[in-house]
């Protein structure tokens, strides 16, 4: 548990605590010369492409004109493999531009970062910082007129260009006054993004920030937590942002440690979920109570008639807990239906599906609202974030109470992958599910758009990126509008 003394110490004593870092991190790499984050399927491209030729199987929706973009870590710069955490390495944008039925590139970026653009030899890339932190990684979606590179825990959102280019560290024409969250979720009604903000140096707050559609934040609420919190996503409903305070948090005996990612499971932090009204104030979050465990990622949350809030998640047992310090690591990775009781101050957990899985993903136009499907990527047992081995998706009926799955096959690896509903969507699967498949035999990497009412049935389509793309994080459909 974080102290005064400790807090103190992590914000007056900067230069000491970099000193010890250091001495630490030097102590690692004359132990530990290999770090599996940076080493086969996760090894990390050397080179920026342009490719605009690219093999097609089957037919591409002529409907779909726009970018299917993803985000992950690819480290430009030196790395000391004895200190390096996969969520922390330099981002790369891989993103393929569909129109009129056909694929018309491929472009992988680097994010410019300071030490990004020191490494390539260019000027720094424009726009404020916020403090010495400039690595973004983590997600890349559509908003505004604008592509937006994000990360949690202090940088700025990047605006990107047409081509995936750096334009600019932008903290929302400057109405951002701290870091943002790589998990906005945006409001079907008012066009709003909503998220739940953490900077790494605060241990005693958190914020809520609204963006207009506009791209400038209309809000930007503190709210007082414990211990230093890692908030990775949160979730909207109807009327409340839905807050998880989870047992990961900052750990000043990490840091000095010389791991570059200072947050572990801390069985001492109380575990909440809070119901914050929109517009409300701190002072009228509705803090309940849950069963310790870790979240990364809601998939969906609404209220019922009898005023209760359903939030569905994969829920990890624990998170950052023992040896291991280069990438995330549970036992048991269960989606599950959480019913929150405002009243009773409570929350009760159901399985929905004990399988693991994880990247929950819904009809987005459904967020915050009643809804069917939900669709995962499954985590089998034994996984090893480090060495990836998943070759299924999963459907969730979870009116039906079933599952369909999807199996690639062995040697295919998938990620995340995003619903895109057709133009003239009825029924809410009408649409189609869109996602990087790595080919691990062939160091090759498809776009694979499968037909979301037809899950288990082959793909639409895939077009092939003739070499492999590091697992990464997550991604969106961003459609083409005015302006990209």
């Amino acid at each position: 548990m974080s102290s005064p003394i400790e807090t103190a110490i992590r914000a007056t004593v900067t230069k000491g605590l970099g000193a010890v870092v250091g001495f630490n991190r030097a102590r690692l790499a004359a132990r530990k010369t290999s770090n599996p984050y940076l080493e086969g399927v996760h090894k990390p491209m050397e080179a920026e492409l342009t490719l605009e030729t690219l093999e097609v199987t089957g037919s591409i929706p002529a409907e779909l004109d726009g970018r299917y973009l993803r985000i992950g870590p690819n480290p430009a710069t030196p790395v000391n493999p004895a200190a390096y955490h996969w969520f922390t390495g330099d981002g790369m944008v891989h993103g393929v531009r569909l129109k009129a039925g056909k694929a018309l590139w491929y472009r992988n970026r680097w994010i410019r970062s300071r030490a990004v653009s020191a490494v390539l030899g260019e000027p720094e890339a424009p726009g404020p910082r916020n403090g010495q932190s400039d690595s973004v990684n983590t997600n890349v979606l559509g908003h505004a007129g604008a592509l937006w590179a994000l990360v949690e825990a202090g940088s700025y959102p990047v605006r990107l260009g047409e081509d995936l280019q750096t334009l600019a560290h932008d903290p929302f024409g400057g109405t951002l006054k701290g870091g943002f969250s790589a998990h906005p979720h945006r409001d079907t009604e008012t066009g709003e993004m909503h998220a739940i903000c953490y900077e790494g140096p605060e241990l005693n707050s958190i914020r809520h920030v609204v963006v207009s559609p506009e791209g400038r934040v209309t809000r930007e609420l503190s709210i007082p937590v414990r211990n230093g919190p890692s908030i990775h996503d949160s979730m909207i409903t109807r009327n409340y942002v839905i807050i998880l305070d989870l047992p990961v948090t900052f750990s000043m005996k990490t840091l000095l440690a010389g791991n570059p990612f200072p947050y572990r499971w801390n069985p001492d932090h109380r575990a909440r979920v809070g119901l914050l009204p929109k517009t409300g104030t701190a002072d009228d979050i509705i803090w309940c109570d849950v069963a310790p465990c870790y979240v990364f990622h809601p998939c969906n949350g609404y209220e019922t008639a009898d005023g209760k809030v359903i939030l569905d998640v994969c829920a990890h047992d624990t998170m950052f807990d023992g040896d291991q310090m280069d990438g995330p690591v549970s036992t048991a990775t269960p989606f599950e239906r959480w019913t929150i009781d405002p009243v009773a101050r409570s929350v009760d957990r159901h399985v929905i599906d004990p399988d693991g899985q994880e990247f929950p993903r819904p009809n987005e136009s459904q967020i915050g609202k009643p809804y069917r499907y939900a669709y995962t990527m499954s985590l089998p047992a034994g996984f090893d974030a480090a060495a990836p081995d998943q070759t299924r998706l999963f459907k969730q009926d979870l009116e039906a109470g079933t599952r369909q799955v999807h199996d690639f096959g062995v040697g295919y690896l998938p990620g995340e992958f995003v619903f895109v509903p057709r133009s003239t969507a009825g029924a809410e699967d009408d649409g189609w599910l869109m996602g990087y498949v790595v080919d691990l035999s062939n160091e090759a990497t498809d776009l694979v758009i499968l037909n979301a009412d037809d899950f288990e049935g082959p793909p639409q389509a895939s077009i092939r990126i003739p070499h492999r793309i590091p697992p990464g994080f997550h991604g969106n459909w961003a459609p083409t509008v005015t302006g990209l």
